[in-house]
């Protein structure tokens, strides 16, 4: 999965000029790159703050020098490196093709031809390390590359030479615990019998879509690692005794890689002729977005944007521990949360006469016994419907409330400025607010001001563009982004009339800077809520329930031009449920849950993958995206927690029982932070821990709609009465 260049990154590194990111991490980042003469390479950059680490600059030589080892058949080949430069650094060539959990994913468990080709080279490429007394300690499933030459070995960054243990003893990883011998496990000396264990793993994964010690926290694992029967259940019956025999716990009693080799080696044809097809034209779709990806950094961020304005940072080690135990882990990804309503109500007109809230209470940051913090500060709410989420703009957050648009500083909660306009009269674009307002006497006409988003005050002429209905019941302003405003406007007069009113609706698009209409395009009133609107890769993606009240609506339009690209209906049978927000979109993907779990190619509309059975309307709740990883509830005998690969939608990990009594609400976005991701539960926000993916502690609220402000490390959370912010971690 390839993702844009941070505005901080590098543009070359030596000859090489970069060209996406193929993933961060707490350790380093890895680039797409070229050579001056065109080759295409996967080049490894280490973070500065290592570097300067003896230690850890000693075994990015032996990762550089076991690359070698193993070789371009049996592993990526070392094309250049210099891990003497002051940010060491290591090309090599770019493996096309899918990292073995992603190829099961794709197509489900591997028939038996395949594990047994699959395990044959890796035998061999295991038995080359070994015969320059190198072994590997973390082969597992993401770390095999599945190509139509056969697989290849990757990330030795915790290989060593065998019977040295200096470097483990320096802090470099242990190892995957669900993958580890229980050698490994138990702290003793990894051989090549550690390797075999490993392996024997990796193949009971590839033709069962399981490990062989399950799933858990990674004490659990490591128990059941050391002590325990694996779970063989789907193997191959021809399979059994070889790997049986490969996962005892004495070293001594395992087989050798040229005895794997000899028993899995069927003798016909190539590696290509035992894979898949699914998997095949993975290895081909891959080829192709190499060559056809247009290279594009992501700008600087402003200072004083505010979290959902800016991408999202590179992972920390701990975040990238707590999602799988890679060194390299996630991709980076920008994505908001809940992305679908419906409400066939009216809105009632706000008045001027309307209360004022009241002032918020300031509350010094504390934590309470359970472990959960206490509130930053809370306030009032006048948002009985709740029909949007609260917006970001600058370094203050708006409230489109019910009968009034309400500014706070997110440091305190004071209130700086408001205005009696519709929830659904106003949107930003993380600058600036905008209103739109018109005549409800006289020729239709839709007024545009850009307001200050600390004082309230207009900060450009108003715009006016003449023949729409600018009322609050003839135009809904969606989102603003790259110069244009986009929304639901009505051609005509001001009306009442409810077969009038249901007319001439389009959607269109204001070109802030000239002041002009830059495109309208007629679509059908069904009676339901305005839409859902996010600009992403110079498409504007809409989301909106269907009359039917049984299915979302979801379209993809050129932002410039408002041309439709394609358009979908997903089953959303539950959708009166949900609460108003953000599309989950990173550069790639949307992603909606409902009865499965689904990603929707932003380049066409296609299904990219489904998670989950469907036996249920809704078995998941509002995802987010973030970092490479899409999270949601998930309604299961237990109802929990999950994240995927945002890539190819393989489950990462599923929350596990903490001892807490908890209601998922499934209909809530999550929020997600470094330390935790925040899910909505009945009648508060859980945090769980990436790390040991447990709930930590739950705060108490009435909350349903939250933002995130990175810059004041604050979570803002919105209910029907109240207002709050507690830290953000």
């Amino acid at each position: 999965m390839l993702s844009p260049l941070t505005h901080d990154d590098p543009a070359t590194v030596a000859t090489y000029r970069l060209l996406a990111r193929l993933g961060s991490g707490g350790m380093g980042t890895v680039y797409l790159a070229r050579t001056p003469g065109g080759r295409t390479v996967a080049l490894k950059t280490v973070h500065a703050r290592l570097a300067t680490d003896p230690a850890f600059r000693a075994r990015f030589r032996l990762e550089t020098d076991a690359a070698r080892i193993i070789g371009a058949r049996h592993g990526a080949a070392v094309v250049d490196a210099d891990p003497l430069a002051e940010t060491p650094w290591l090309a090599t060539e770019y493996v096309l093709g899918p990292p073995l959990d992603d190829a099961v994913a794709l197509g489900g468990p591997l028939p038996e031809p395949t594990v047994r080709a699959l395990g044959a080279a890796l035998a061999g490429a295991l038995a080359q390390l070994h015969s320059s007394d190198v072994v590997h300690r973390d082969l597992k499933p993401s770390n095999v590359l599945v190509t139509a030459y056969g697989p290849k070995i990757i990330d030795f960054g915790i290989a060593r030479a065998s019977g040295d243990d200096h470097l483990t003893r320096t802090g470099a990883a242990a190892g995957t615990p669900a993958f580890m011998s229980p050698e490994q496990a138990s702290g003793e000396e990894h051989t090549p019998a550690g390797d075999v264990f490993a392996l024997a793993g990796v193949l009971v994964f590839a033709a069962t879509g399981h490990g062989p010690f399950g799933t858990g926290s990674p004490a659990d694992l490591l128990y059941r690692v050391r002590y325990a029967d694996p779970d063989l259940t789907g193997v191959p019956d021809p399979l059994l005794p070889l790997l049986t025999a490969c996962l005892s716990k004495d070293p001594a009693a395992r087989p050798t890689t040229a005895t794997l080799a000899a028993h899995l080696h069927d003798g016909r044809g190539d590696f290509a002729d035992h894979l898949p097809p699914l998997v095949l034209s993975d290895i081909a779709r891959r080829a192709t977005d190499v060559w056809l990806h247009t290279p594009h950094r992501l700008p600087t961020p402003a200072a004083s944007a505010l979290a959902d304005t800016v991408p999202s940072p590179p992972l920390s080690r701990r975040r990238a521990l707590g999602l799988g135990g890679g060194s390299l882990l996630g991709l980076a990804a920008a994505g908001g949360g809940l992305w679908a309503w419906l409400d066939s109500r009216d809105t009632p007109q706000a008045t001027g006469g309307a209360p004022a809230a009241t002032g918020p209470t300031a509350i010094p940051a504390k934590t309470s016994a359970d472990g959960s913090p206490e509130a930053l500060w809370r306030g009032e709410s006048l948002d009985h419907e709740q029909p949007t989420t609260q917006l970001l703009a600058g370094d203050v957050v708006g409230f489109a409330e019910t009968v009034d648009f309400r500014v706070l500083d997110p440091k305190d909660g004071r209130k700086l400025w408001s205005e009696s306009l519709d929830p659904y009269q106003v949107t930003t674009d993380g600058t600036f607010f905008y209103a739109s307002g018109g005549a409800y006497d006289g020729p239709g006409t839709l007024n545009i001001r850009t307001l200050d988003p600390r004082t309230g005050k207009e900060a450009a002429r108003t715009i006016e563009v003449k023949g729409f209905d600018g009322t609050n019941n003839g135009t809904r302003l969606l989102t603003a982004a790259g110069e244009l405003l986009f929304a639901a406007s009505r051609l005509g007069d001001h009306s009442t009339h409810p077969d009038v009113n249901k007319q001439g609706w389009h959607l269109i698009a204001v070109n802030l800077r000239t002041g002009k209409e830059a495109w309208r395009h007629a679509y059908a009133w069904d009676g339901v809520r305005p839409w859902l609107a996010q600009v992403a890769d110079g498409r504007l993606i809409l989301g909106k329930n269907s009359g039917d009240r049984e299915t979302f609506l979801v379209q993809a339009r050129e932002a410039q031009t408002g041309r439709q690209l394609w358009q979908r209906r997903l089953p959303l049978k539950d959708s009166e449920s949900y609460i108003p927000g953000q599309l989950a979109i990173d550069e790639r993907h949307a992603y909606f849950g409902g009865d499965r779990l689904r990603a929707l190619r932003l380049s066409n509309g296609e299904i990219a993958w489904e998670h989950g059975s469907g036996s249920a309307t809704t078995s998941y709740g509002v995802p987010v995206v973030s970092g490479g990883f899409v999270y949601a509830q998930e309604n299961r005998s237990t109802p929990g927690f999950l994240a995927v690969a945002a890539d190819f939608g393989v489950r990462r990990w599923t929350e596990l029982a903490s001892g807490r009594s908890l209601t998922p609400e499934f209909f809530t976005a999550p929020v997600v932070g470094e330390k935790y991701v925040y899910a909505p539960v009945k009648g508060g926000l859980s945090a769980i821990d990436l790390v040991t993916n447990r709930s930590a502690w739950v705060f108490p609220t009435e909350a349903s709609r939250f933002v995130v402000d990175k810059e004041r490390s604050r979570i803002i959370g919105a209910g029907k009465t109240s207002v709050v912010a507690i830290p953000f971690a």
